[in-house]
């Protein structure tokens, strides 16, 4: 306990010494192995068993064998339940282990690499897992992070290196370390490298991937450390040769593993009713118990004195108490089978089923990168019929992250359309005949664009179109590096930038170099080298950045580009109509989805510049608001700008997203979006996919940085979304009365229409405490579209929670990356897409598959038949259960109370296992109420599941009564029919056991016609097993009441001959035909009313389906909308200020 207490305060704060590991082993620091499993050797069974046995029916049924194992009270064979558990438990414990072992796979995968660790003065290769605090390890260009480290040196001017973070927080922009000054002049010295002593100071182990502080001490001196020195685990080193880095926290102590939430046991929505309703049937069970024990306890004194000679007791039991005290549990032990364990086994084996159908499925195969889709958790298929609300990460899910350089408008002319012979716009498809770039030996071969006028212009030498390329080529904070001859790489630090100087390159206008005062260009094959005078950075809050650089011959000039609505203010007047021009051309740009950007130039004569330069150098020089100084200077110099034109951008979005998007939205399906990246970006995306419109009433926007504001802003929210539902009525915003919550009965009113809520990083945090959760997820739950943005991987994780919690709602999160783990755990489903960004969301889901869109088929199809066919399965089986157990009740009144059963002890051991057991399975794996394409164009066939209509406690309290009713008719009907009755031949056939085989064979028919009228989709497996059930039973019986086997089990078989004599009266046949019309016409008619009178919307399309099985299925068109009046710059996608001070540094060079 005192070891415990004390490293829990030592853990206050971290205290590591580099190359040292016997002073860091005192604080016992967590090595760097990670361990993802659930289970080990010695803790499998134990913990498994547990967990299976969180299953009540489970626990019901060990209960049920421990009492079949006393022969005072029972009268069926302890191998009937044991046998059948065993399978039970060994099905899913191999199931378990099955999907752990992927899980140890993945770990033993991740712990084994490779990394080179600084040991006794040289360089070894050692594992992942054996790397330590205070190691030194080197890393090489394009490796992964091993642990969390402290950047010492690297092979870049001033320490620096750059960092590519996609599995941390999603987006594949590079990132700028730097080393500092002091420990990056032990460069690669391996000698000086080890000689290194410092200690580092710092914060315990946290989850905040954005934070960091510490304080190394070297050599009697102190220096400050913060997040821009630290090398996260999971991020991957880019454009740097080497670097060395000290571990400061490995393993579970990693920000990427504390960010990762823990696996957990996931159950479904009806395995936890079904342990709700095991209950009840065992308190129906004991109800029932209890009624016939009383009745055996006044027979007994009243009546079965007399009949001692015939139901004899041992001597022990002389007290007509104690007898119906121990009738009470072998009627426990016969009625049992109200819930019989092959139920289990049954449900095991469907879900195996449908899950190997989502594996086979065609349509889910990817087979560009040759992915199937895969079921890794087979337990969770029917849920997938009921969510509602999806959580999805954006970058690599939703979009491809690739930029590409649609389209432009250059001096009020558009280019990037193609247009036919006629003049009419066609569509660009693989026949379309892209630019011939081969004029340009420095072009990229992955660039492609249509529209050859463009090219034209730039060979007519078009004055205006080679201003708009140098623009790109001289404007943006692009790093480049010639490898070999002819072979340029860009380090960029956005997507977006490096799409405009991949342009401007093919175009003829190349980006070659740059140092901190020039830039050097390849103008249509001349070298160009420009002096760099300024530049005037990117941010936030300008949204633009701008260039000043010298021509050759002398001339200064400013280039711009950044967001229209920001730009167009800064125009010279002259520019009007040439604006109105290029803004209809940006309206049409962001109609299609694409990204826009204005661009402007300005001449500047040398000296205003030298003036405005005192300006700027005074705004860097002043120590009070200097930031608030350069604004001011940036605006004296950024203002009567000459207008150029307009560049569009697409990040392309998967294929079929926003077609899959808007059918889930059809299906009543809310898709939330958890991403990394910053607002603008994933507005756009949000704009590009149809989740954001124009045509929405109202997109809120939280982004206060204190509680107070974020509290204000969503009850600023609520309150209107509250007022307008008072007054709107048109269609756009309604109320409605959502479904009963699962685990209560308050109905919750909600709005739904065109809202979006859009939450920025900073105000989540603050929304997700405690005081402003509840009100967070009440105003987010009304919107249509809810997008959170820079988020941290925990924090997608408590959203998903908060929802889960307040909701009651069945919850999926869809990622692609290490960052989406922790929200793919706590989702009830999780989904991972097998991306750019690793397979490590993959190896934490439920289900993974390629691409965006197959969820679509994944959860309208494969959910909604999972969901219907379980639910048909279980309505079914109470109701064939029932009908079968409850013959021994009524039988209780005629036999004494005796605990005597009714049928023969085989047909009670083979009911469940042989004669009924197929055709169940056969409708539990094949049915379907519609057709797989009906089921994606009519997406509100998803809502049953959503409602939980399907199976529910008064379905099954509906069952009950239907097996209540078959039972009494199952009963009675022969009772009725036998009493006093002779047969064709004049002899008695009112014996035990003819009436045994009587209703025995009544029950086998009634369950084969029920089950024919349940089945929706017929197959010859369908028909095979129903027709092959019946003719089983009928072969055992005969067999069973045959001579020959009498003579060899005599004791086992005493219903020698019955059934011969039995079932060749005409009279027995005629009373099973009445039991059977009884039995089953209540359902027919109830069936028939409801279809004609009150039909479903899946009976109107059956009844489509069956009018056009001939006909091709109509096609389902998705209509294009079109966006206006909402341009997005493409500088949503730079995630920081950027690298604009960087580079004027030279610290890069």
């Amino acid at each position: 306990m005192m070891i415990c207490r004390k490293k829990k305060l030592l853990e206050e704060e971290r205290r590591v010494k580099a190359n040292d590991p016997e002073h860091n082993e005192k604080f016992q620091y967590a090595n760097n192995r990670i361990k993802t499993s659930k289970y080990n050797i010695l803790t499998f069974l134990p913990v498994n068993l547990f967990e299976q046995f969180q299953r009540v029916a489970n626990a019901y049924f060990l209960c049920l064998l421990i009492l079949q194992l006393i022969p005072e009270i029972s009268s069926l064979s302890w191998f009937t339940t044991i046998v059948p558990l065993m399978v039970v438990f060994t099905i899913t414990a191999v199931k378990d282990a099955t999907d752990d072992c992927f899980r140890h796979k993945s770990d033993n995968q991740v712990n084994n690499r490779q990394a080179e660790v600084l040991i006794d003065g040289r360089l070894q290769d050692e594992k992942w897992m054996n790397v330590r605090p205070g190691d030194i390890i080197k890393l090489e260009n394009n490796t992964f992070v091993a642990a969390d480290l402290l950047l010492l040196s690297s092979s870049e001017p001033h320490g620096l290196c750059y960092i590519e973070t996609a599995e941390l927080d999603g987006e594949t922009n590079l990132k700028v370390r730097q080393a500092l000054p002091v420990t990056s002049e032990l460069g690669a010295d391996i000698r000086r490298l080890a000689e290194f002593d410092g200690v580092v100071v710092c914060e315990p182990p946290n989850n905040k991937l954005d934070k960091f502080t510490g304080v190394l001490f070297w050599k009697d001196n102190r220096y400050s450390l913060n997040n821009e020195q630290m090398l996260l685990r999971g991020c991957v080193l880019r454009n740097t040769g080497w670097c060395f880095g000290m571990v400061i926290f490995a393993g579970p102590d990693t920000k990427l593993m504390q960010n990762s939430g823990r696996t957990k046991f996931k159950r479904t929505s009806i395995d936890r009713l079904m342990n709700t309703l095991v209950l009840w049937i065992f308190g129906f069970l004991v109800c029932m118990g209890i009624i016939l024990a009383i009745g055996n306890s006044i027979w007994e004194q009243q009546v079965g004195a007399h009949f001692r000679i015939y139901l004899y007791w041992s001597e022990v039991v002389n007290s007509s108490v104690f007898s119906g005290f121990l009738t009470f549990w072998s009627y426990i032990i016969i009625l049992n089978s109200v819930v019989p364990i092959s139920l289990y086994v049954s449900v095991e084996v469907i879900r195996l089923g449908h899950s190997y159908f989502i594996n086979w499925d065609r349509k889910m195969y990817y087979p560009k990168k040759d992915i199937p889709a895969e079921v890794r958790t087979t337990t969770l298929n029917e849920e997938l019929g009921q969510v509602e609300y999806i959580f999805s990460d954006k970058t690599g899910t939703i979009t491809q992250n690739i930029m590409t350089f649609n389209k432009c408008s250059i001096n009020g002319k558009t280019y990037g359309d193609v247009y036919d012979d006629l003049g009419w716009k066609t569509e660009i498809n693989e026949k379309t005949v892209p630019v011939d770039f081969s004029f340009n030996p420095l072009a990229d071969r992955k660039f492609q664009f249509y529209d050859h006028s463009l090219i034209e212009s730039i060979k007519l030498g078009d004055s205006m179109v080679h201003e708009f390329f140098r623009l790109l080529s001289l404007c943006h904070t692009v790093m480049s590096e010639e490898k070999n001859a002819g072979e340029l790489i860009y380090q960029v630090q956005s997507p977006d930038e490096g799409a405009l100087v991949t342009a401007a390159r093919n175009f003829g206008f190349i980006f070659k170099s740059r140092t901190p005062e020039t830039i050097t260009v390849e103008e249509m094959g001349k070298l160009v080298t420009y002096q760099l005078l300024a530049i005037l950075d990117f941010n936030n809050i300008r949204k633009r950045m701008s260039v000043i650089v010298q021509t050759p011959d002398g001339q200064i000039k400013l280039y711009c580009k950044g967001a229209d609505t920001v730009l167009f203010e800064r125009l010279h007047p002259s520019n009007e109509e040439l604006m109105y021009l290029t803004s209809d051309h940006l309206e049409e740009f962001a109609g299609e989805g694409l990204r826009t950007l204005a661009l402007a130039y300005k001449n500047l004569t040398e000296e205003h510049f030298k003036e405005w330069f005192k300006i700027l150098q005074e705004a860097n020089t002043s120590l009070d608001s200097r930031n608030e100084h350069l604004a001011a200077a940036y605006e004296e110099i950024e203002k009567d700008m000459m207008l150029l034109g307009a560049t569009a951008i697409e990040d392309k979005l998967q294929e079929g997203v926003t077609e899959t998007i808007a059918s889930l939205s059809l299906a009543n399906i809310k898709i939330w979006v958890l991403t990394g990246d910053k607002q603008e970006t994933a507005m756009n995306i949000g704009y590009s996919c149809h989740m954001l419109t124009d045509t929405m009433n109202e997109i809120f926007i939280v982004a206060g940085h204190t509680v107070m504001e974020v509290r204000e802003e969503l009850r600023k929210a609520k309150d209107h979304l509250f007022g307008q539902s008072k007054y709107l009525s048109n269609g756009h915003v309604f109320c409605e009365k959502m479904q009963e919550s699962k685990e209560g009965s308050v109905l919750e009113e909600t709005i739904t229409g065109d809202y979006a809520l859009v939450i920025n990083g900073h105000s989540l945090a603050h929304a997700l405490e405690a005081d402003l959760e509840n009100e967070f997820v009440e105003v987010a739950c009304m919107c249509k579209t809810v997008i959170c943005c820079r988020v941290t991987p925990l924090q997608k994780a408590q959203v998903v929670e908060l929802v889960k919690k307040y909701r009651k709602a069945v919850t999926l999160a869809i990622g692609d990356g290490a960052n989406d783990i922790s929200m793919i755990k706590s989702a009830h489903i999780g989904i991972g897409i097998s991306g750019e960004e690793g397979m490590q969301a993959v190896l934490a889901s439920d289900y993974s598959f390629a691409q965006f869109r197959y969820l679509k088929r994944l959860l309208l199809v494969h959910g909604r038949w999972s969901y219907f066919r379980m639910c048909k399965f279980l309505c079914y089986f109470f109701y064939k259960n029932f009908s079968f157990t409850l013959v021994h009740f009524w039988f209780g009144f005629f036999c004494g109370f005796s605990a005597q059963t009714v049928y023969d002890q085989w047909f009670i051991t083979l009911f469940n296992i042989v004669y009924a057991s197929l055709p169940v399975l056969a409708m539990g794996l094949f049915d379907q109420d519609v057709n797989d394409q009906n089921s994606m164009d009519y997406a509100k066939l998803y809502e049953p599941g959503q409602l939980n209509l399907l199976f529910n406690k008064h379905t099954f309290l509906i069952c009950i009564a239907h097996g209540v009713y078959t039972s009494f008719a199952l009963f009675f009907i022969p009772y009725g029919a036998f009493y006093n009755t002779a047969g064709e031949d004049g002899k008695h056939i009112a014996d035990y056991q003819s009436f045994a085989v009587t209703i025995a064979t009544s029950l086998v028919i009634v369950v084969s016609v029920q089950i024919a009228l349940d089945t929706s989709y017929w197959t010859a497996i369908n028909r095979f097993f129903i027709l092959g059930s019946i003719a089983v039973y009928f072969a055992i019986l005969f067999a069973m009441h045959s001579d020959g086997i009498f003579v060899i089990f005599p004791n086992h078989f005493p219903f020698v001959g019955n059934a011969r004599n039995s079932l060749s009266q005409i009279s027995v046949w005629l009373v099973i035909l009445l039991t059977t019309v009884v039995s089953v016409m209540p359902v027919i008619t109830f069936r028939f009313l409801k279809d004609d009178l009150n039909p479903t919307l899946t009976d109107q399309v059956r009844k489509l389906q069956k009018a056009r099985r001939k006909q091709k299925p109509l096609q389902n068109y998705m209509h294009r909308v079109y966006r206006r009046n909402s341009r997005r710059s493409a500088y949503a996608f730079s995630h920081q200020e950027g690298f604009g001070e960087l580079i004027t540094s030279g610290k890069n060079m």
